[in-house]
């Protein structure tokens, strides 16, 4: 959601059409350790936080991979295949990872000066997911409208690409990665992608994620064999929204990167510790839009 570098054209729309008082909702997260990540647990991240930046360069681009340091920061990438306009669908790219032996699924952030994206981001009417690309989900399970009709536009041929991936290298590893609407088109290629392709093993690392669903979204997500992690930094404004008071609920895996530079653990869904990002920005005037691109241990978001 959200584009690299200018947040602020979603919240001004986001704040005309649907704020309201910011209320709390009731807390349900079992209280449980905050923890720090180690140097080496934080350092473990970097491969996934570039592959989410270069999910804004071109497919052209990212097909040749060259594209600068982001690509020179993973150079033994291999691309398999790369798509999307940036305007209707967002940029993606899929490839084999040797050092980590996983496919990688990387999706584009919102193109601020694209106006498609900024309205599907605005576009946060919670419906049911797609039956033919998400068999066997109940109704009850919901999600934002606008990411899951961006997720749709590309889902058929990032399924094609990854099925290529797993058959030409031999992996049942994939990571899908991205940042602010890439990374909520990839939550929900992460949900997808298993749903058609028997025995993988998938993770997703998002940063600088939105809320995508629901309560009964989020839980969903919990009871998968999915390794979630999604990545705040400081005082950005876009996990906080959509609010909480229209519905929405983050799952479990936040990570905070706090002031001090520290990465903090924050257990449960949308955990209200001022040391994770609900407590820490409890609305939108508390927030700053400039920490939404970075830096995630040094790197900034955008190709």
């Amino acid at each position: 959601m959200f584009g690299r570098m200018k947040v602020d054209t979603f919240v001004a729309l986001f704040a005309t059409r649907f704020l309201s008082p910011i209320r709390s909702a009731p807390h349900l997260v079992e209280r449980q350790a905050i923890t720090a990540l180690t140097t080496n647990q934080i350092t473990a991240f970097r491969p996934y936080t570039h592959y989410a930046s270069t999910g804004y360069c071109e497919p052209a681009t990212t097909l040749a991979w060259d594209c600068g340091a982001n690509c020179e920061a993973n150079p033994q990438f291999i691309p398999v295949a790369s798509g999307g306009d940036g305007d209707l669908t967002q940029f993606w790219f899929v490839g084999f990872d040797p050092t980590l032996g996983e496919v990688i699924v990387s999706h584009q952030g919102t193109d601020t000066s694209e106006i498609l994206p900024v309205l599907e981001d605005g576009d946060i009417i919670l419906e049911a997911l797609n039956s033919s690309l998400f068999p066997g989900l109940s109704r009850n399970i919901k999600a934002h409208s606008g990411f899951a009709g961006s997720q749709e536009r590309s889902a058929t041929d990032v399924l094609a690409a990854v099925n290529t991936a797993i058959t030409k290298f031999g992996t049942k590893k994939v990571t899908v990665t991205g940042h602010s609407l890439g990374a909520a088109i990839g939550l929900l290629d992460a949900i997808f992608l298993p749903l058609h392709i028997s025995g993988i093993t998938t993770r997703f690392v998002g940063y600088g994620l939105p809320r995508v669903g629901n309560q009964e979204f989020a839980n969903y997500v919990d009871s998968l064999p999915l390794l979630v992690t999604h990545i705040n930094n400081k005082e950005d404004i876009v996990p906080i929204l959509p609010g909480r008071f229209l519905g929405y609920h983050h799952p479990s895996g936040e990570i905070h990167i706090v002031d001090s530079g520290s990465w903090l653990s924050c257990p449960g869904q949308d955990n209200t510790s001022d040391q994770c990002i609900v407590g820490d920005v409890p609305n939108i005037f508390d927030g700053d839009s400039s920490d939404h691109d970075g830096p995630y241990d040094g790197i900034e978001m955008g190709c």
